[in-house]
Order: C-alpha cells, then sequence, then structure tokens
C-alpha cells in the first residue's frame, strides 16, 4: 500500500541563489540593520538615556558603516555573484511595464530572474551605501574638512538614512509577505510553480536549457 506522502509528486525546486550571494546579502542586510539601529540611538535623545554607552554605540554604528561595502566587493570574486550583478543591472522593456501595471504578479509578465522592483532596490540601496560612506568619512574629518563641508555632509547623511530606514522597511515588508523569496535567501532554491508565476521569463530558462540537452 502506498503512503499518502509517497503518493504526492514532490514539486520541483529551481536553484535562484547561489551561496556567496546568500552571504553577501545577509551579511549587508545585518550590517545595514545594526547601522540603522544606531543611528536611531544617537539621533533620539530618548533612546540615548534608555540604552546609555553613547561611545560604544557610536563606535558599533562607524565600524558597522565602514564594513558594510566589504562583502559587496568580496563577493566579486564570485563568477555567480558577478552573474547576478548583471541581472540586476539590466532594466528591460518588460520591467517598465511591470512598474506601471496594477496585476504586476500574475505571471503574464515575462519578468526575469529579478523584477523592477526588485532592480530599483538594489540600485538605491547600493547607492545609498556609497553617500553615507562618503558623508561618514567627511563627518569624522574634523581636522581634514572645513565645518562647512561637515555640516553639510551631516544633514545628507541624516536624510540618506532616514531614506534608507523607510527602504529597508518597505523591503521587509515585501520580504515577509513571500515566504518562498524569504525561504531561497536560506536553501538557495524555489518551487517550479513559484517560479513560473513571479519570475516565467527566468522559469523558462531552465525549460531552454533542458531542452537543448536533450537534443
Amino acid at each position: 500500500m502506498t503512503r499518502p506522502a509517497e503518493a504526492r509528486a514532490v514539486e520541483p525546486e529551481l536553484p535562484r541563489f547561489g551561496r556567496t550571494a546568500r552571504w553577501v546579502h545577509g551579511l549587508v542586510g545585518v550590517l545595514m540593520l545594526v547601522c540603522l539601529l544606531t543611528a536611531a540611538v544617537l539621533y533620539n535623545s530618548s533612546l540615548q538615556v534608555l540604552v546609555g554607552h553613547r561611545r560604544v554605540v557610536e563606535l558599533v554604528h562607524v565600524w558597522c558603516g565602514s564594513a558594510l561595502p566589504v562583502p559587496l566587493v568580496l563577493g566579486l570574486a564570485s563568477a555567480g555573484y558577478r552573474a547576478e550583478l548583471r541581472r540586476l543591472d539590466r532594466f528591460t522593456s518588460a520591467d517598465w511595464r511591470w512598474l506601471r501595471s496594477r496585476t504586476r504578479r500574475d505571471g503574464r509578465i515575462p519578468v526575469g530572474k529579478f523584477n523592477a522592483g526588485q532592480k530599483l532596490n538594489g540600485s538605491l540601496s547600493t547607492g545609498a551605501i556609497g553617500v553615507l560612506l562618503l558623508t561618514g568619512v567627511v563627518m569624522l574629518s574634523t581636522d581634514l574638512a572645513p565645518l562647512s563641508w561637515r555640516t553639510g555632509a551631516t544633514l545628507v547623511h541624516d536624510w540618506t538614512a532616514l531614506a534608507v530606514g523607510l527602504l529597508v522597511l518597505g523591503h521587509l515588508s515585501l520580504a515577509l509577505r513571500d515566504p518562498v523569496a524569504l525561504r531561497s535567501l536560506r536553501t538557495g532554491t524555489v518551487p517550479r510553480r513559484w517560479a513560473e508565476t513571479e519570475h516565467p521569463a527566468w522559469a523558462a530558462e531552465f525549460g531552454q536549457a533542458r531542452d537543448g540537452g536533450d537534443a
């Protein structure tokens, strides 16, 4: 007698993220969250009183902020990671259609491995890290940068940090609504059915590769 668990066909999984991409995403995410939390403590006097140890919080903020680009740069040693970046950097006509569509998640638009929202998030996050790092360096250069530079850098740094905080909150909110995508950052794979609905053009690549291999 066949067991019910054995009778059910196992849904095939597609490889979505390599180990390097998952590690880079995780490390950058942790560093960014620490930077945002410590920034909130440094900016809000009530939180400063509650947490205390302002100098320690400031050092953690500076060191984590300085380390933010490190995983991104080290990841470039991986060919798979570089391939992911090329996909993120390529905006297609389907991406513009996806942004304009109100039914963008119905699988009708041929979305590649990353949708337009993910590409915009990647670009904005990378740009913001660069701005925060540069302005942070100016803010700390008390002996090299004039006061006007440091004042301007502080203003840009604060507003950019606020924008990044909102971006991260939006990113987390969307991620929590899609447990399959969230799981893929841990396991590296997604069910084929999910891929065919959310990223049909990317899912089709596997079918083409299989057909080519059978030929």
